[in-house]
């Protein structure tokens, strides 16, 4: 599965981007899409994450009620809306693919086994 990030920019404090993710490949092995983000100097952290079917959405609590993720099927496209964005929301957006695994705990990067090459979002204040 080959993934391809994109959306992000400059924008202003309080305001919206969307992200999209393009899937190609074996898409069919896809159980979850999550996004990850990266600030200098941090480890890379969970933002959010969907099942690809359409199930169940989690959130860091850093940015609920401000993102949401969703996907196109039929287009093989993960997006992340972000509304409200901070200064701290600045860092390096990565999506990311996960294969279905027992127990598997899908808030953490190890549990991804495909990655984009990430998309820069810088939040000035």
């Amino acid at each position: 599965v080959q993934l391809q990030a994109s959306g992000g920019g400059l924008v202003q404090a309080g305001g919206s981007l969307r992200l999209s993710c393009a899937a190609s490949g074996r898409t069919s092995s896809v159980y979850v899409m999550g996004w990850f983000r990266q600030a200098p100097g941090k480890e890379r952290g969970f933002v959010a994450t969907s099942e690809w079917s359409g199930g169940s959405t989690y959130y860091a609590d850093s940015v609920k009620g401000r993102f949401t993720i969703s996907r196109d099927n039929a287009k093989n496209t993960a997006y992340l809306q972000m509304n409200s964005l901070k200064p701290e929301d600045t860092a390096v957006y990565y999506c990311a693919a996960a294969r279905w695994g027992w127990g598997v705990d899908y808030n953490g990067p190890n549990s991804y086994d495909f990655w984009g090459q990430g998309t820069h979002v810088t939040v000035s204040s």
